[in-house]
């Protein structure tokens, strides 16, 4: 990885990373998080129990991912209503290319990456601890899809750090909604200053500057409204609904299956 890219290659990824993969042109991204086995575990919008989990997982994540995978029969287990999902990484990653999310950034490189939603200066918290999440979180959902305050990014956020904005700020822990409210209202911000801003260069570089501290101060490895939250508790703190351990319909295998496999690939990588 470097400064420009958090591109990588599948060999070079380890179980309890979070990883992502662009979509539509560089328009957003996907986030999730690897759990070995060539799975990965992600947050989509919940789709009705009489869909099927497969057609869910395409219409989710990207055109041209077939309809049943010819590789894994576990991939597109979730729960029923529950927006959090086990995919194999070549259905999550669809015909995008595969990144690797940065964690402990020092601010001047996170600064430098101009785009949202490739890093924080929040320190990740160990593999283990991280899968754990995640795999809880796959039989107990993750609440509502919120496109701004809780998305797949900020499940990937959570899984890596245990961190969560208990405040009500209209915004959640995800670098992508930071940078879509950040533009705007570097902007608007900015117009002030336009007085001090000697023509468009001037006023360009101010609405930067505007845009850049807007990102930084709503990281999560910096705000102060986050709290370390035991997965266990997100349901009693936050109100979410626990969904029952049933299997999901359309599927013949549960997530037993999938966490053997996912806990030899563990123990290979840890």
């Amino acid at each position: 990885m470097g400064l420009l890219s958090n591109r990588v290659e599948r060999r070079e990824i380890k179980a309890g990373d979070h990883i992502y993969s662009w979509r539509a042109a560089y328009t957003y991204s996907h986030h999730g998080v690897y759990v070995g086995g060539s799975k990965v575990v992600h947050f989509t919008r919940k789709k009705d129990s009489s869909d099927s989990i497969n057609s869910s997982s395409s219409s989710s994540l990207s055109s041209g991912v077939p309809s049943v995978c010819p590789t894994f029969p576990d991939c597109g287990f979730h729960q029923p209503n529950s927006g959090v999902i086990l995919s194999c990484l070549d259905c999550f990653l669809g015909n995008g290319s595969l990144y690797c999310f940065e964690y402990g950034v020092p601010p001047s490189v996170f600064l430098a990456k101009v785009r949202g939603g490739t890093c924080t200066t929040a320190e990740s918290d160990p593999p283990e601890a991280v899968i754990n999440r995640a795999m809880y979180l796959l039989q107990n959902g993750f609440g509502n899809y919120d496109v701004f305050e809780n998305n797949c990014e900020d499940f990937a956020l959570y899984c890596k750090t245990g961190l969560l904005s208990l405040e009500e700020l209209g915004i959640g822990r995800s670098g992508q909604a930071s940078s879509f409210f950040g533009v705007p209202l570097a902007a608007l911000f900015s117009t002030p200053f336009k007085l001090l801003a000697a023509g468009p260069v001037g006023m360009a570089t101010v609405t930067a500057g505007m845009y850049c501290a807007g990102r930084y101060i709503t990281d999560i490895g910096v705000r102060k409204d986050v709290v370390k939250v035991a997965v266990e508790d997100l349901a009693a703190n936050l109100g979410w609904h626990r969904y029952p351990k049933e299997r999901a319909p359309g599927k013949d295998c549960d997530a037993s299956v999938s966490v053997a496999s996912i806990e030899e690939e563990k123990r290979r990588h840890l």
